[in-house]
Parts: C-alpha cells; structure tokens; sequence
C-alpha cells in the first residue's frame, strides 16, 4: 500500500542558468526557489485568489504569470497601462503577502562556485540536493515523514528533465546529508500548464538572488517574500530558508 498524501505540496523554479561555461556577469548567480504550500491553503485560498486577480485585470485566468514578461511588460503585461499595472502588482503582492507559504531559496554563485572547486558540481543538481534537503527538515518537523510530498518542478527540455528526476531520486534515496531516504515525489510540470504555484515559484526566484547580487537595492518583492523564508528548527533563516553556496 502506497504512503498517504503530505499535507503540503512543493513548487520549484528557477532563476539564471545552470551554465558555468558562459557566466553572464550581470547575473552570475543561480538561483533556485522552493515555495511549500499547505495543501488546504493551496486549494482554498491561494489558486482561488490568483485566479480571481488575473479575471479582474485580462477578464480570463489563461495569462501566466512570468516574472520576465512582468518585468519585461512583455505578452499580455504589455497591455497594462501604468495604472492599470501598479494595481496589478499592490493586488498581487498582497496576495503573496497572505498566502500561507514557506519559502526556501538556494542561491549558488557561479563565479565564486567555479574559482573555489576543480571540478565544479552541476549547479542545478546541487541546489537542489540543498534544496530537499531544507524541503525534508521542514516536512520532518511537521511530522510529514510517514507521507508523501509532491514537489512540483517546471520542465526545461527532455535531457534536462531526465537528468533532473535522476538527480532527485539520487537525493531522496540517501545522497542527502542526513543519508536517509526522503518520502518525496517529482512532477516535472510544463509552464503552460497554467500551475499556480509554479508561477509563484517563478516569481519567487529573481528576488531571492537580487536579494544577494546587490542587497542595498530596494526590492519590493523581497520586503514581503523574507518573512515567508523557513527559520528552521532555531528560528535562524540563514543556511536554512536562505542558503548560499559557496
């Protein structure tokens, strides 16, 4: 008999690439965002609310939210005028703001990853072994061990998608630091399965490296994405909600 369903569900999603051959010096960071939901939350309070905001600003809920085009004010954000956009993002951030979500963001530094190391780990695949491993700490103090957790990822290409699972049942089988198996379960997602939750993850991602590159920038998403970051079992976000390698 297979394992009950965890009370919470995972989304991840990235931020940069995973390159270390051609480091883009505006950005030399890879960064990787776990967003942990209740399941009830999830369901009941936080795809309703997503939905309800993108039917109040495009009159459907088929427009993804992609931090670049935001940014960018690119596909159906470039329709926004100033207006019209500066109250999309205060609803949004609000939404963010009482959404019952914990975050952890890995944060590798490719140019110091490739100085310090050799043979330099895949940054992907490490950041995510940091990842599930904070992801199993937070479930295990939940008491989640005896369940099993989706953790929902956003494709990136079938060789990448492949790679990607083996590395995550590398990890949950005991290459972790605990060498113990961890009860999770990938999804590897595509974006336009429209998953409100990675377009959170997605969102999520940039502030949480911005939040490194260059920490005295005022970061709007960042004032209200740190409270949400796991504290661990010593209310300290550093190392856990918060991890930057090297």
């Amino acid at each position: 008999m297979s394992a009950p369903h965890s009370d919470y569900i995972v989304f991840v999603d990235e931020s940069g690439d995973h390159s270390l051959t051609a480091i883009n010096p505006e950005w030399p960071l890879f960064v990787l965002s776990f967003c942990i939901f209740p399941v009830e939350a999830y369901v009941h309070q936080v795809t309703p609310a997503i939905r309800q905001l993108k039917f109040e600003t495009f009159g459907h809920d088929l427009v993804i939210l992609h931090e670049h085009d935001i940014r960018k004010k690119k596909g159906a954000f470039a329709q926004l005028n100033k207006e019209a956009r500066e109250v999309f993002l205060d609803r949004l951030t609000d939404i963010i703001a009482a959404t019952d979500m914990t975050m952890i963001a890995v944060v590798i530094d490719k140019l110091r990853h490739k100085a310090k190391y050799s043979a330099p780990e895949h940054p992907y695949h490490l950041a995510m072994q940091f990842g599930l491993e904070r992801v199993a700490h937070f479930l295990a103090l939940r008491d989640q061990n005896d369940a099993e957790t989706t953790v929902v990822c956003e494709a990136r290409g079938a060789k990448e998608d492949a790679e990607l699972e083996l590395e995550f049942r590398r990890v949950c089988d005991g290459a972790n630091r605990s060498k113990r198996p961890y009860p999770l379960h990938i999804v590897i997602a595509d974006k336009k399965a429209n998953s409100e939750g990675l377009q959170l993850a997605d969102l999520t991602a940039r502030p949480a490296g911005l939040s490194v590159l260059r920490p005295e920038q005022p970061n709007r998403a960042w004032d209200v994405l740190k409270a949400k970051l796991f504290a661990g079992q010593h209310n300290c976000v550093s190392g856990n909600g918060m991890k930057v390698f090297p």
